[in-house]
């Protein structure tokens, strides 16, 4: 068994790079386009909102499926989400599993995760993202009977940050979240954080270059974009909101890609109130990246991608074992 030498920070206000403009048009490779997949709008608060839903083509009329948000992270798309970064894994998930699945858009590519001093519109603006994806609940458990016990979030980065602040907002209405690649925002801290215990899976790399494992700024030296906590100290916030047990189960996986130089830990926090849980899922070695997802930029500006666990599977398998009680 590899040791763990990695040191575990307090919280610690510096910071290096910034939140990537993740999957910019035009630069990045994209599967067949999925002929189950339709584009949509919706008003919300005054704005025409657009999103990409999936819905298996042998879904059954008689039963209540679950929904699955899968969020871009910042200067992203829900297509690039769909047709690049994860391969079209959840899609195929939808297809087995008879789940919906949708990727939504952010106002100018971002999502107003809570961050504050951040320039982007959907920041500058206040956008009203937590009743964008409220509206979208409602309209779409009622189209297609959606079970409320299993409505999931998960995202990259920006979108990862996003599905944080759905946690702290509206847990009454997800039941689990799933953030890849992104802390939680300190700003939310002062938010009228509900009371509501929530699942939580955190997939992060130790050698992310954009949102620091350790915590502090985000955003390259001469861009700023917020504060965030460090990975563990975002772990711990929600260990202790959801009661959950401690000391963790720790289980260091298989290293399935010697050849990705990455290596993980699963540690798991259960027997949290109404059967919540909290995992984190470190990546040694790893970057601002989707796990087993497409390498969107090199090495030298993300990091690396491991190859040891499938971020689609994990987090299904996740949101699968975790319904609201």
């Amino acid at each position: 068994m590899k040791k763990n030498k990695f040191k575990v920070y307090p919280i610690v206000l510096i910071g290096i790079l910034c939140v990537s403009p993740v999957f910019l048009s035009g630069c990045m490779y994209k599967i067949p386009e999925d002929p189950h997949t339709f584009m949509r709008t919706v008003f919300s608060d005054g704005l025409e909102r657009t999103y990409r839903i999936h819905i298996p083509p042998e879904l059954p009329d008689n039963i209540t499926p679950a929904l699955v948000f899968v969020l871009h992270g910042g200067g992203g798309t829900g297509e690039g989400m769909e047709r690049s970064l994860t391969l079209g894994g959840f899609n195929t998930i939808a297809d087995q599993q008879n789940c919906i699945v949708v990727y939504p858009d952010g106002v100018e590519k971002n999502w107003n995760d809570g961050r504050k001093n951040v320039t982007d519109p959907a920041h500058h603006q206040n956008i009203d993202d937590v009743g964008f994806f409220t509206i979208l609940i409602e309209n779409l458990s009622q189209e297609f009977n959606i079970d409320p016990h299993r409505i999931f979030v998960t995202g990259i980065s920006n979108g990862a940050m996003m599905s944080y602040r759905l946690a702290c907002e509206i847990p009454e209405k997800i039941a689990a979240i799933a953030p890849v690649a992104g802390a939680l925002p300190i700003d939310l801290l002062s938010f009228n954080i509900s009371d509501v215990p929530i699942s939580v899976c955190v997939i992060s790399g130790t050698d992310d270059p954009l949102v620091p494992w350790e915590g502090g700024l985000v955003g390259f030296p001469r861009n700023p974009r917020g504060i965030v906590l460090s990975v563990p100290e975002s772990v711990s916030f929600w260990v202790a909101h959801n009661n959950c047990a401690t000391p963790p189960n720790v289980t260091v996986l298989p290293d399935r890609d010697p050849t990705d130089h990455t290596w993980v830990q699963k540690d798991t926090y259960g027997n949290g109130t109404n059967a919540t849980e909290v995992t984190l899922y470190t990546i040694y070695n790893g970057g601002h990246t989707w796990p087993d997802g497409y390498q969107y930029f090199p090495e030298s500006l993300i990091g690396r991608t491991t190859h040891d666990i499938n971020a689609n599977t994990v987090i299904w398998d996740f949101f699968s074992n975790h319904p609201k009680e």
